[in-house]
């Protein structure tokens, strides 16, 4: 049996954090945590495919977590899908600068986010 591909889910909202994990649980290995500081912990010691990351987060939101994944050494190359309800065109910029390799907005739709998902990990 192949081993599935490990994605990190980041979002301070359990509800989605729920959505997105039972959505994709079936064909990749989710990991959910439900803070920047959680994630970059998680990232310290493990390696996942793919980061789906929330922008609008308590404490660190998703712009300033995926500047400091963009400085780990071992992190500063996993592809990061942004989740967002807000159509902030600031946002966007400023994740784009930092490598971002997709956008996804909430409430998502599982058929889109899968497809964005395979579409960003085939790039590899």
């Amino acid at each position: 049996m192949e081993e599935k591909l490990k994605i990190l889910a980041v979002d301070d909202n359990s509800i989605s954090l729920a959505k997105i994990e039972q959505e994709l649980k079936g064909e990749y290995e989710v990991t959910p945590v439900n803070s920047g500081e959680r994630a970059l912990k998680f990232l310290k010691k493990n390696r996942p495919d793919l980061i789906l990351l929330d922008v609008q987060m308590a404490l660190k939101n998703g712009v300033e977590t995926l500047r400091e994944i963009r400085k780990m050494e071992n992190s500063a190359d996993i592809p990061v899908i942004m989740l967002t309800s807000q159509n902030d065109k600031q946002t966007i910029v400023e994740s784009s600068k930092l490598g971002i390799d997709g956008y996804v907005l909430k409430p998502f739709n599982a058929d889109d986010l899968r497809e964005r998902i395979i579409r960003v990990l085939k790039k590899d």
